[in-house]
């Protein structure tokens, strides 16, 4: 088992007010809490940390023991010190992937607390962190004059319902625009019958679990994938596998393998712009997953958060299948207002109709005044030529980063043609670089974050707006020449 390196730890000054003691204390504590170390997160051995920093094996101890006392660490009798669990709301729990299915008891390398990772892209820039994997596009390529605009014409309408619930599956209109805009794409939904609006995808992903599945049933997942997912799977209680993927869409060898012995209720993939690779799924890949889903009596779940930024043609699940096993799943927060949290789920009549009693049951109904300056946005055309406004600023973001990180010899192949992110072999330990990178102030998500197994990987995802910031791209290329 690997534990941090010592390279992590700066040496005490030895002409400081504070002892040598206090300063380790002081520097333990704020490595712990910079670098997301999770619970489980094995420090260095008293030798070598007291020949790195060049003090006494006595003085480590001591700060170690300090550390134990106040609840930061625990010590293992022959195995070491490692972080404690420090306080935390109790719903976070099941945003640890210490509960991924596959990971052992026994505890883990050092390795980023996902919670503590998603806060940490949260926060505001200023606090200190660069967000060099962030999920969310600049703000300077959004639109906050038009959704501002859309607010002031929401409040002037009549504003009576919105003292009410609202409509269980959501306000009506926006349900009737979705159904249209589904249609463009071949998916047969009904505004009525086939559409259910969420609070953000990961709500649909949440009742969809509660509706499919039961504690000790089997879930596959793509590998990579979105690492919230792991957390989500974890908390319902089910076995998480993963199915790898490729340029084309998921090892269909694999998936028979795994449908065939596992016999699992759901799969939960990324049809068009794959979060984090940017492919999507060709023809062939799409017939062979339906295929096998109906021979092994599986739902499929289609996450098509980044959709909208595909260059159009991309295949969907859904319009192939009809909504017979497919549950298809967007919204707006990754190309109009991640705050909106306004998302919709398209799916067979009797599914929406039992997703809609845990809707009700689990948070009754969803914002109305969301949806209806949403409904706003999309009926009066502005949402279709903002997509295409942001659509051409990634593309040539990601066009750029691909040149200027092929000047450091990092290149993909094949190339995503659409999306937001890249992922970038880096050809050594990304949890490593990613670790050294937080310690320069650049939060990046390491490629053993996107595996249900979280196996050590080589890889990062790269937001493709990162290259737009001078002072970040040079920590980013420093980083990955040194």
């Amino acid at each position: 088992m690997k534990s941090l390196l010592v390279d992590a730890f700066e040496p005490p000054l030895r002409d400081s007010d504070q002892t040598l003691t206090e300063q380790i204390v002081a520097m333990l504590m704020r490595k712990i809490t910079l670098l997301g170390l999770r619970p489980g997160s094995r420090l260095p051995s008293i030798r070598r940390l007291a020949e790195h920093l060049e003090v006494s094996r006595f003085t480590i101890v001591e700060a170690y023991e300090q550390l134990v006392g106040q609840g930061w660490l625990q010590a293992r009798q022959g195995a070491g010190y490692f972080v404690s669990g420090r306080p935390a709301p109790q719903d976070q729990g099941a945003l640890d992937t210490r509960l991924t299915a596959g990971q052992g008891t026994e505890p883990a390398a050092a390795t980023l607390d996902v919670a503590w990772l998603l806060k940490s892209t949260l926060r505001d820039v200023g606090g200190g962190f660069v967000p060099g994997s962030s999920a969310l596009l600049p703000q300077q390529w959004l639109d906050a004059d038009m959704l501002a605009a859309a607010v002031r014409s929401t409040g002037r309408g009549s504003c009576s319902s919105l003292l009410g619930y609202g409509p269980p599956q959501g306000y009506l209109p926006l349900r009737v625009s979705m159904a249209d805009a589904l249609q463009r794409l071949g998916i047969p939904a009904h505004p009525e019958q086939n559409l259910l609006l969420t609070a953000g995808v990961t709500h649909a992903v949440d009742l969809v679990l509660r509706a499919l599945t039961q504690p000790g049933d089997c879930v596959l997942v793509e590998d990579p994938a979105w690492f919230l997912v792991f957390g989500r799977l974890a908390a319902a209680g089910v076995r998480v596998l993963g199915v790898p993927r490729g340029p084309d869409g998921p090892d269909v060898a694999v998936l028979e393998q795994l449908a065939r012995e596992h016999r699992p209720r759901l799969f939960i993939i990324n049809s068009a712009i794959h979060n984090p690779t940017g492919y999507s799924l060709s023809a062939r890949s799409a017939y062979a997953v339906l295929k096998l889903a109906e021979q092994y009596d599986f739902r499929i779940f289609e996450d098509d958060t980044y959709g909208d930024l595909h260059p159009g043609g991309a295949i969907r699940l859904a319009a192939l299948d009809g909504l017979q096993r497919v549950v298809h799943a967007g919204g707006f927060a990754k190309t109009l207002a991640a705050g909106m949290r306004v998302a919709y789920l398209a799916a067979a009549p009797e599914l929406v109709s039992t997703l809609t009693d845990l809707k009700l049951l689990s948070g009754l109904t969803t914002p109305e005044l969301n949806e209806r300056i949403i409904q706003k946005i999309v009926s009066s055309g502005d949402y279709q030529r903002h997509v295409q406004r942001v659509r051409q600023q990634v593309d040539a973001a990601r066009h750029e980063s691909l040149r200027l990180f092929g000047r450091l010899g990092l290149r993909i192949d094949p190339e995503p043609v659409g999306g937001m992110f890249l992922w970038l072999d880096c050809g050594q330990d990304s949890e490593q670089l990613a670790r050294r990178a937080a310690a320069d102030g650049l939060l990046l998500a390491p490629g053993r974050l996107f595996s249900p197994t979280q196996a050590p990987d080589t890889h990062i995802r790269f937001s493709v707006s990162i290259t737009q910031s001078p002072q970040t791209w040079k920590k980013v290329a420093a980083l990955l020449a040194g």
